[in-house]
C-alpha cells in the first residue's frame, strides 16, 4: 500500500549525522560502527531503498535549525543567521538529491498528481517525493525569509519546536504566542502554507487557535490518553483539530508511545514498545472523530533516535508495511486503511493547493 510519511528529518540526517541516504539501511549501520558522538549510531532505520520497499513515495521532509537564546540550554545554533544558513544547506542537500534523481520536490497539485501517478505506473527506481516543511520557525530572521522560503518550496511550517521559541513556546515550555507569534501566523496564512501544530505548548495551542484561520494539521503527535505529558495532544486538542479539518500523523518515538519512558535506561524490550501502539493512537483519534478522515502516518523515524527507542518490530521504514494487517485485525476496512497510510494528508494537499 502506497504511504504517506508526514514527517522525515531528512537532511538533518545527512548533514548533522553524515548519512548517505543512498545507502542501505545496512551499510550505514555497518558504517558507523564504534561511533559514539550520537545515541543512534548503528540503530538508524531510514534510507532511500527501504523508503522505496515500503512504497513510501511521498513525505514531508524537513528543514529544522533551532536558534536558542544565551539562557536556552538546548542544544541549537546561538543565532537566527546562523539557524537560517543551516536550513539553506538542508535545502542544497535536497536539490542535489534531486539533481541525481533519488528525490522530487513537490509544491503544487499538478506536481503532486503527476507524481502519484508515477508511483503507480513508473519505472522501477522512483524518485522519492518530497514536500518542504519546516520544523520550527526560530531560523525566519524576518517575515521576508518566510516568503523567502515559499519561493523556494516550502509549504508548511511549525512556529516552535523544544523550549521557548521566537514565535512560540514549544514542547517542555509555557508562554504564548506574542506579537511576533501573531505576526509569523498572519504572514503563513497571507502565503497560504499549513501551519504544523505539532510542538506547541497548551498555550500556544489555544492562543494560534483563536487567531489563526488558515490550514492545519499535525505532523507527527500522539494522543496524550497514552502518555501524560505536553508533547501529546490532549482529547480537547484532537477535537479542535478535527473541527478545522486537520489530518494528524501518528509518531513512532518510543517515549510518546508509552508511560514512564526514561531516556537512554529504556528499551522498546523492556517497555513492550510495538506498533500496536501506533494503532491505539490511530484509533482513539479515529474514535473521537467518528470517522478515519484525521488520521495518519509521520513517523519521526531517525529524528535523532533510531532502533533503540522505536517499536520491536520495526526493523526499518519499510516494515510500515505491517500497518495496514493490524489496522485490518482491529476492523478497519481497505478505505480506511488507505486513508490512513497516505490518502488523508493527499486529500488535505489537494483542498489546500486547489484541484
Amino acid at each position: 500500500m502506497f504511504v504517506f510519511d508526514a514527517h522525515l528529518d531528512l537532511a538533518m540526517n545527512a548533514m548533522e549525522w553524515n548519512r548517505d541516504l543512498t545507502w542501505t539501511v545496512a551499510d550505514i549501520r555497518e558504517s558507523e560502527l564504534g561511533m559514539t558522538d550520537k545515541p543512534d549510531r548503528t540503530n538508524n532505520t531510514v534510507s532511500f531503498d527501504a523508503m522505496r520497499k515500503g512504497n513510501i513515495g511521498l513525505c514531508m521532509a524537513t528543514q529544522i535549525a533551532r536558534y536558542v537564546k544565551k539562557e536556552n540550554p538546548l542544544p541549537g545554533w546561538n543565532s537566527p543567521h546562523q539557524a537560517w544558513a543551516q536550513t539553506q544547506g538542508q535545502l542544497a542537500w535536497y536539490k542535489a538529491m534531486e539533481e541525481i534523481g533519488e528525490m522530487v520536490q513537490i509544491r503544487n497539485t499538478e506536481q503532486l498528481n503527476a507524481h502519484l501517478e508515477l508511483w503507480e505506473n513508473g519505472m522501477d527506481k522512483k524518485p522519492i517525493g518530497y514536500i518542504l516543511s519546516l520544523e520550527g520557525a526560530d531560523s525566519i530572521i524576518t517575515l521576508d525569509h518566510l516568503e523567502r522560503s515559499y519561493e523556494q518550496g516550502l509549504r508548511a511550517i511549525g512556529p516552535a519546536h523544544y523550549g521557548p521559541g521566537t514565535y512560540a513556546h514549544g514542547t517542555d515550555s509555557v508562554g504564548g504566542i506574542g506579537h511576533k507569534g501573531k505576526e509569523l501566523l498572519k504572514e503563513i496564512e497571507r502565503l497560504n502554507l499549513i501551519l504544523d501544530a505539532t510542538h506547541l505548548c497548551d498555550v500556544s495551542f489555544w492562543e494560534t487557535m483563536k487567531v489563526y484561520n488558515g490550514p492545519v494539521w499535525a505532523s507527527h503527535n500522539n494522543c496524550r490518553k497514552f502518555v501524560e505529558h505536553n508533547r501529546q495532544f490532549s482529547d480537547e486538542q484532537i477535537r479542535e483539530l478535527i473541527g478545522r479539518n486537520a489530518v494528524i500523523g501518528i509518531a513512532l518515538d518510543a517515549w510518546m508511545m508509552v508511560p514512564d519512558w526514561v531516556r537512554g535506561v529504556s528499551t522498546p524490550e523492556r517497555m513492550d514498545v510495538t506498533l500496536t501502539q501506533m494503532i491505539n493512537n490511530i484509533d482513539h483519534i479515529c474514535q473521537l472523530a467518528g470517522n478515519s478522515l484525521h488520521v495518519g502516518i509521520g513517523t519521526d523515524l531517525d529524528g535523532g533516535f533510531g532502533k533503540e527507542q522505536c517499536p520491536t518490530d520495526l526493523d526499518t521504514i519499510t516494515d510500515l508495511q505491517k500497518v495496514p494487517k493490524l489496522l485490518s485485525e482491529r476492523g478497519y476496512s481497505e478505505v480506511d486503511i488507505e486513508n490512513i497510510m497516505s490518502n488523508n494528508f493527499i486529500r488535505f494537499l489537494r483542498k489546500v493547493w486547489g484541484n
